[in-house]
């Protein structure tokens, strides 16, 4: 499992990228559409102001032509000044005429006339109640283009108002156009159109763009029409900018988290706030009586998704990143937990074997740690075995003195796996061992051709002498116990007997009439 921690870089990386590509898309959509809503904000707005300005202008208008329609009933000589006053004081009015039987009769601008209105301006249609045309100019005024506006008399069909207006309404929205990017702004009426595009009249076909705001006016038959850009340059740079940012930002954030989160030995503290450990006890029988005596506890780990990890893979590597203090304190909890269902199980003194690494051993919370434990269990009931492998031991120094002091506090010490390393004899000249725990090796040769078996008569001839108990591991055939019995080993632990049991399948085990808790 853990010999992913070296490729798991590459996946980091790759998981970094996509998460930055995927933060730099949605940070530049996000950024476009931000973009998108202010230009459509803008847009409404100015539309909006347009139509509101060109209501309430033409309202104002109309209201004055509604005025001016009594007037067509006298003598133009009579209300020349009168409609001159009315045209000076209307904003953007270049005149107005009235209009009887379809000819203008007297203009605010010339005086009295006599000139048919289909001579002045064909385009305007006067059987209508109200017409408005665009005009590319007047004849005071033909270079600028006007708005000729027909207004029949409500009263008397064959009489009306004429007005020319001109097309210039709104300089300010037009200039307020230009300075928000806006691509332009048209008045269109009838097929014909005035707009920023061009300085003349045009066919509306003639605008090729569809506007993206459009509205009319209230009460005459004029269109306002908007044009603009979706997107535009800036904008597009802008969230481009911000993606590539935002994108570095994410990925960054995506490997510092993933980093940590999938560093070496993360893992492991995760699966002891999750309680993914749980602990298993391999029966320890006495070699003549076939009774257990004890427990040796070992600590299992079932990962969610790997599923059974190793022993050996998970301690090591727990030892290699400095978790095997916190480990075993948490192994210490799980025996703790179990210890009153252990205490109806086993007999009173039984052993409970726990393997100790010598990096606890040489922490400074190690006396504490064990004081504790011994505190959670029963009081007076069980005896705690500390299991201490050889290749691992400490210096002499630190150990004669720790030794000392678990001795003095009732604790007794096991050698374990012994004759592996390359100490063996030294070690149990140099240290005050209780137990010596014979290395399955030997235990697998018993019955075969090797030169082992007469090394493991040397054990246990010189364990005789140092009066150290003996436990022989990993026995897993009759004439392997029949060898050890024989040979006065004191205690036996190995598949023969009975592999580890989860504290459930200890209670199993117990509860049957005959088993190998008591009789073989």
């Amino acid at each position: 499992m853990f010999t992913r921690y070296f490729s798991v870089g590459r996946k980091i990386v790759f998981s970094s990228l996509l998460l930055g590509l995927i933060g730099a898309l949605l940070a530049g959509s996000l950024q476009l559409m931000i973009f998108h809503h202010k230009r459509a904000e803008q847009y409404d707005a100015v539309i909006n102001d347009l139509q509101a300005y060109l209501n309430s202008y033409f309202a104002e208008l109309l209201t004055t032509i509604d005025k001016l329609q009594p007037l067509s009933l006298s003598p133009c000589a009579s209300v020349a000044a009168d409609l001159t006053s009315r045209a000076a004081f209307s904003l953007n009015v270049r005149a107005f005429l009235l209009v009887e039987n379809g000819n203008a009769t007297c203009s605010s601008a010339t005086g009295e006339m006599n000139v048919p209105i289909k001579q002045l301006v064909p385009q305007v249609d006067i059987s209508k109640k109200l017409d408005i045309e665009i005009l590319p100019g007047t004849p005071m005024m033909p270079q600028k283009p006007a708005f000729a506006l027909w207004v029949r008399s409500p009263l008397l069909e064959n009489r009306g108002v004429f007005t020319s207006i001109n097309a210039s309404l709104m300089p300010w929205l037009l200039y307020s156009s230009r300075q928000n990017q806006f691509s332009g702004i048209a008045l269109a009426t009838n097929g014909t159109a005035i707009s920023t595009f061009s300085s003349h009249p045009q066919p509306t076909s003639m605008l090729k763009r569809t506007p993206i705001r459009s509205a009319t006016v209230h009460g005459v038959p004029l269109s306002i029409y908007l044009y603009g850009d979706e997107w535009t340059v800036e904008s597009i740079q802008f969230s481009l900018l911000m993606g590539a940012v935002c994108g570095l930002l994410t990925g960054l954030l995506c490997y510092y988290v993933l980093s940590v989160r999938l560093r070496p030995g993360k893992e492991i503290t995760s699966a002891i706030k999750r309680n993914q450990f749980y602990v298993v006890y391999q029966p320890v029988v006495d070699a003549e009586s076939m009774q257990i005596r004890g427990v040796e506890v070992l600590m299992r780990w079932k990962h969610p998704t790997a599923g059974e990890i190793p022993p050996d893979a998970f301690i090591n590597f727990a030892e290699a990143q400095q978790l095997i203090v916190p480990l075993t304190r948490h192994l210490f909890q799980l025996i703790a937990h179990d210890a009153p269902v252990l205490k109806k199980l086993l007999p009173p003194g039984a052993k409970l074997g726990i393997n100790i690494a010598p990096a606890h051993l040489l922490a400074e919370s190690f006396q504490q740690d064990l004081k504790d434990l011994s505190h959670m269990l029963p009081a007076n009931y069980f005896q705690l075995v500390l299991e201490i492998t050889e290749r691992d031991m400490l210096s002499q120094h630190h150990a004669v003195k720790l030794f000392e002091w678990l001795h003095h506090e009732g604790y007794e010490i096991a050698i374990d796996d012994f004759g592996t390393g390359h100490s063996a004899l030294i070690y149990l000249e140099r240290y005050a061992f209780d137990y010596l725990k014979i290395d399955r090796g030997f235990i697998n040769a018993i019955g075969t051709e090797t030169v082992t078996s007469p090394v493991l008569d040397a054990v246990l001839t010189l364990a005789r002498k140092m009066s150290l108990v003996t436990v022989a591991e990993g026995v897993e055939t009759q004439e392997q116990a029949n060898w050890l019995r024989d040979h006065g080993v004191n205690f036996m632990q190995g598949y023969w007997i009975s592999r580890p049991l989860t504290l459930e399948k200890l209670l199993e085990a117990h509860q049957k009439p005959e088993n190998y808790f008591t009789t073989r």
